[in-house]
């Protein structure tokens, strides 16, 4: 980082750090910022978008219909941006078999990636949202895969920077403030995450989220732990009546302009253009997860009226049960469903002759079915 790149009045300190390179130590949130009127209507119109998908969710009898196959979706859109491959299809299998074919390390990251906004998301409703929370998130999403010896849960203790693989810190393009300043910063962070609001929801996530990477507390996962963080954040403020709204699907196909965002911020202190992306980032992961999630409403109400036409009782207990757990083994799935595996095992044969299930493995014993349907319409890479 150079100083000449930011200008006066830019939102922070720079600092002599490792290498007597210079360090970038953000500024506390303000309580308040002045934004121009065309990003207030933006806001408005983000959170009208929010507003339809949240009507959605309330009219759910069952929302886990939509929160799991949501959920995974982050997980591989999160992930993808750190250069992870798999996709939702072998997510799926992993959670049913427990391996891949090959190495699947790429997978165990999307799979950390689920456990810990599970985790976050269903921690007891009397536990605010602290630090001490998102370091137990961070020892979820590092735990056994790349990074898991980069002190998992812990703040880092050493310089780290941003910029291409192998590059050093003196040519980094953003070098994060030193490690003594980061519990500091992120109890500041904390309290204002925590404290009333004093800003619009969404436009208060937007400076948060901007904070954390900011800060980027821990040696690897940061952007990881920086999206789910968004996601526990809208929860825990309640600003849909379910956890239906994740944003890195939309963020991924802009990443170089979410990324030159972050540092223009930095450099400008023009908060404008930072929160005009986030906002438009919000409305595009709001209409297409509504998007999303009417189609995965009219494919469960197509296959619900056509087995309860027939009389099939255990196919409708397993076609709920797929938008939840849509990979299982036979016996997994009549043990969760409580009907007997012959049971179980003729409604499969079914629809698999339908369709509506297809045996992944080729195999005799062990055999894993997957609703292809419902990844098909969760999966990131299709649209």
């Amino acid at each position: 980082m150079r100083q000449e790149d930011f200008i006066a009045g830019f939102p922070g300190t720079l600092v002599e750090t490792y290498g007597k390179a210079l360090g970038y130590i953000p500024d506390p949130l303000p309580a308040f910022i002045s934004l121009a009127a065309d990003v207030l209507v933006q806001s408005d119109q983000a959170m009208l978008a929010v507003g339809r998908l949240d009507q959605l969710g309330r009219s759910l009898p069952n929302p886990y219909l939509l929160i799991q196959p949501f959920i995974r979706r982050e997980a591989v859109a999160s992930s993808r941006m750190e250069g992870t491959t798999a996709d939702v299809g072998q997510l799926v299998l992993y959670e049913a078999a427990g391996v891949l074919p090959g190495s699947d390390s790429d997978v165990r990251e999307v799979a950390n990636y689920v456990t810990a906004v599970n985790y976050g998301l269903n921690r007891p409703t009397d536990r605010p949202v602290s630090v001490g929370l998102v370091r137990e998130m961070h020892h979820l999403l590092l735990d056994g895969v790349r990074g898991g010896q980069a002190r998992p849960g812990q703040y880092r203790e050493q310089q780290n920077w941003i910029g291409r693989h192998g590059q050093a810190i003196s040519d980094a393009r953003f070098v994060p403030p030193p490690p003594d300043q980061v519990a500091g910063l992120m109890l500041d962070l904390e309290q204002s995450w925590q404290a009333p609001p004093t800003l619009p929801a969404l436009i208060r996530l937007a400076l948060i989220h901007y904070q954390f990477e900011t800060i980027h507390p821990f040696l690897d996962g940061n952007g990881r732990l920086g999206r789910l963080l968004m996601s526990v954040l809208l929860d825990d403020w309640g600003v849909l009546g379910r956890p239906l709204l994740y944003l890195s699907s939309a963020i991924e196909p802009y990443r170089e302009e979410y990324q030159d965002g972050l540092l223009r911020l930095s450099q400008t202190g023009d908060w404008n253009a930072w929160v005009r992306f986030f906002l438009r980032a919000v409305g595009e992961a709001a209409d297409d997860a509504l998007a999303r999630g009417n189609r995965l409403l009219e494919l469960q109400t197509r296959l619900n009226a056509q087995y309860k036409d027939r009389g099939m009782v255990v196919a409708l207990k397993l076609v709920d049960e797929l938008f939840v757990t849509p990979a299982f083994s036979v016996n997994a799935m009549a043990e969760r469903l409580g009907v007997t595996y012959e049971a179980l095992r003729r409604t499969v044969e079914r629809l698999t002759d339908e369709e509506v299930l297809t045996e992944v493995t080729g195999q005799q014993r062990n055999r894993v079915y997957v609703a292809s349907e419902i990844v098909r319409v969760v999966n990131p890479l299709q649209t």
